[in-house]
């Protein structure tokens, strides 16, 4: 992920946050503070959000419990631990069916590929964790994260007959966003889709 789409993405997610405190009537001076223009001066650590070094997944996470107050509570997140083999795509799939409880050949289509790549670059076996969840504003958020903190995901151009290599071009194509986030124990690849209700063909 470039540097330059890690600032827009984490400019959103500070707009997401202020904007989820704005409705309950907290204002914090931190998040008045423009990222960008400290760019030259202030150098937080990486993927940090100006409000109690928090990263960017806690800070839309919180954005989400704050939008969600007093509304009627959603379910939690579908989250799953598996080694990331071929023989477990099928059965996540359907996992993620039954969570959503609606045609989703989206989200299924973004989390297969998701793990593939992971099977691809950083090995058959590897162990992942799979999460799931509904946010503000209709959307799937999907996560998966696994240990090789360095085995970044790269966009390879390829042709039509290529088999491989395919996998990123698909989730740009179908997700609004996506991105990663490192940590100390590997790496988070998400995307955002949106809610399942324009999902369009049924994967089993």
């Amino acid at each position: 992920m470039s540097s330059s789409n890690s600032a827009h993405d984490m400019t959103l997610c500070v707009d997401d946050l202020r904007a989820a405190l704005s409705a309950h009537g907290i204002t914090l001076p931190s998040l008045q503070v423009d990222l960008l223009g400290l760019a030259g001066t202030y150098r937080p650590p990486a993927g940090l959000v100006a409000l109690g070094n928090c990263n960017a997944a806690t800070a839309r996470r919180l954005a989400a419990v704050l939008r969600g107050s007093g509304a009627s509570s959603s379910p939690p997140p579908l989250d799953v631990e598996l080694p990331a083999v071929p023989k477990a795509l099928q059965g996540l799939r359907r996992t993620v069916r039954r969570y959503l409880d609606a045609p989703c050949a989206e989200v299924q289509l973004c989390v297969t590929e998701l793990v593939t790549n992971v099977i691809r670059h950083v090995g058959e076996g590897t162990p992942v964790r799979v999460r799931v969840a509904r946010t503000a504003g209709d959307r799937i958020r999907i996560e998966v994260t696994d240990p090789a903190g360095q085995a970044l995901p790269v966009s390879a151009s390829g042709s039509l007959d290529d088999e491989e290599g395919r996998g990123l071009a698909l989730l740009e194509a179908v997700a609004l966003r996506w991105g990663v986030e490192q940590g100390v124990a590997g790496k988070t690849v998400w995307c955002e889709l949106g809610d399942v209700k324009g999902s369009r063909h049924g994967l089993t």
